[in-house]
């Protein structure tokens, strides 16, 4: 096939590695250090004091920290097996995943037609006796509204954990995500912000509840010896305590960690964020302007005032119904797409919760009408003028 011949593709995700990210993991193989590390430890360092934290623990994936945050909040709240957890009706599966594996219910609520992020609105009818925590997910890039989100943790003594796998370096009100709840968890996987192939991190500035991730992510080990210099120390009365634990589990744990090599493809992106997010923004404000004569046939993520869209992912709406058409017109041009994060719809929570759509009609429009494409710092200007002249040909046929 020729080149001429060949449909143009444009991906939801993108990587370029730099010269500077290869000449970082060089650094660690130079070092022959591969387990938890110096770099390790400045990438979480580095990473906490971007998002207005006090700790970051580098995992080996976005649903490992979500996973962990939660299981070290029900541990130390002592939550008992089957308590409730408030999440959207929209995210990732992941999100109400680890609810479950953590034997306990995920509770839905419905989310924001304009945001597509939970409707603090919907939170409160959910709330029971069982109610232990609220889990806002900062869809495509924007945070979640917290303040009020946040009152009604307060006012229910409820846990919050932010689900900020889609959304870094993103500010509500000034303040950062995953600075507001008990704990943050982020993504580094691939089409993030930064991709280190496999990641994620957890923050908090609760240092007993660091320690507990810690452990977690570590098979529930002694916190006194998590990283392989932790005993090297000339207090022999510290060496023998050290020695006395160092095999020592204090809780059911898992093995949620990364390498060196990771951590510093993350160091080495997490310094060009600025450049990062800017293009992002860029390319978002050329699709706005781009296919705003088209608002009579679909929908775009609306920005409320009091915070930043970061664009992971460019959001929108079919309104036309059934997006089916729309899409595969666009994939048949290379565009890629995927569905809005549908949750409740799918196969296996159907199965496990029955038919829930009509409950959550939000939800049920977006599911239906609601896909995403690409909006990455790989994209060219070339690339944007490419699909949005396909969005045009699809309504004018």
């Amino acid at each position: 096939m020729s080149e001429d011949s060949k449909v143009r593709q444009i991906g939801v995700g993108g990587l370029e590695l730099t010269k500077e990210d290869k000449e970082m993991v060089n650094r660690v193989l130079d070092s022959n250090r591969l387990s938890y590390g110096p770099m390790s430890k400045t990438f979480e360092a580095e990473f906490a004091k971007v998002h207005d934290s006090k700790f970051a623990l580098f995992t080996n994936s976005g649903t490992s920290s979500l996973h962990i945050a939660i299981a070290a909040l029900k541990e130390r709240g002592g939550w008992q097996d089957g308590d409730e957890v408030i999440v959207p009706s929209v995210t990732f599966v992941a999100t109400s995943n680890v609810v479950i594996h953590n034997n306990l219910k995920p509770v839905f609520a419905d989310v924001e037609p304009n945001t597509f992020n939970i409707n603090p609105k919907e939170i409160e009818k959910h709330i029971t006796e069982r109610t232990r925590a609220i889990m806002p997910v900062h869809l495509l890039g924007l945070p979640a509204d917290m303040d009020p989100i946040m009152k009604l943790a307060k006012k229910h003594n409820l846990k919050v954990i932010e689900d900020s796998a889609e959304t870094m370096f993103a500010k509500y009100k000034g303040k950062m995500v995953g600075s507001f709840g008990d704990v943050g968890c982020f993504s580094t996987y691939v089409a993030h912000y930064i991709v280190t192939g496999v990641g994620g991190i957890n923050t908090t500035s609760d240092r007993d509840l660091a320690v507990r991730l810690r452990s977690l992510m570590n098979h529930g080990r002694d916190a006194i010896y998590i990283s392989i210099d932790d005993d090297n120390t000339t207090d022999k009365g510290k060496l023998h305590e050290i020695i006395s634990k160092r095999f020592s589990f204090v809780t059911l744990g898992h093995s949620f960690r990364a390498t060196e090599m990771e951590a510093a493809l993350g160091l080495s992106q997490l310094r060009r964020k600025d450049a990062i997010i800017k293009r992002r923004k860029e390319i978002a404000a050329k699709y706005a302007q781009g296919l705003s004569d088209l608002s009579e046939h679909i929908q775009l993520q609306e920005t409320p005032s009091d915070r930043d869209n970061v664009y992971m992912l460019f959001g929108i709406v079919y309104k036309g119904g059934d997006k089916t058409e729309l899409v595969d017109f666009l994939e048949e041009n290379g565009i890629e797409t995927r569905d809005l994060l549908p949750l409740i719809n799918q196969p296996v929570y159907v199965k496990m919760f029955g038919n829930l759509e009509n409950k959550y009609p939000v939800a049920k429009m977006l599911n239906h009408s609601g896909f995403y494409i690409g909006c990455h710092q790989y994209l060219t200007d070339k690339d944007i003028d490419y699909v949005i002249s396909k969005f045009h040909e699809f309504f004018r046929g």
